[in-house]
């Protein structure tokens, strides 16, 4: 019978161990209902926009939608009935937040809840203000 050493036994026979260190994955964005109509909403009317801007170049904060050519950005606020992120405390603090900041920056934030876009009320207002 032979002898073999600790180290290459393991290298031979033992599995590699997995790290414990979390990997960071980018999740890809999930766009909402309201946001995919109201995209469609401002393509028909030939509407041009830029989805998920940046517009604060010192945080990482997103808009829904920034009008090209105006100072307006948009939000589509989900989970309104059903205790989500935008109704709850901190999310709520986060919200006024970043909406504050934009308003600082010149810009003017329009928020609209999913029933808003997908009865037509958020593009007839879009409309009316860029005239």
């Amino acid at each position: 019978m032979s002898s073999i050493s600790i180290a290459d036994y393991k290298a031979k026979y033992a599995k590699p161990r997995r790290s414990k260190r979390r990997v960071s994955v980018k999740k890809e964005r999930v766009v909402s209902e309201g946001e995919a109509t109201l995209v469609q909403h401002l393509k028909t009317y030939n509407i041009e926009f830029q989805s998920e801007f940046k517009f604060n170049p010192e945080r990482k904060w997103r808009a829904d939608f920034h009008l090209i050519g105006k100072m307006i950005l948009i939000e589509v606020e989900g989970g309104i009935w059903s205790n989500g992120r935008h109704t709850r405390g901190k999310g709520y603090l986060g919200d006024m937040e970043k909406y504050n900041s934009a308003q600082e920056l010149g810009y003017s934030v329009y928020r609209y809840s999913t029933e808003q876009v997908k009865s037509g009320k958020a593009i007839d207002e879009i409309r009316r203000l860029i005239g």
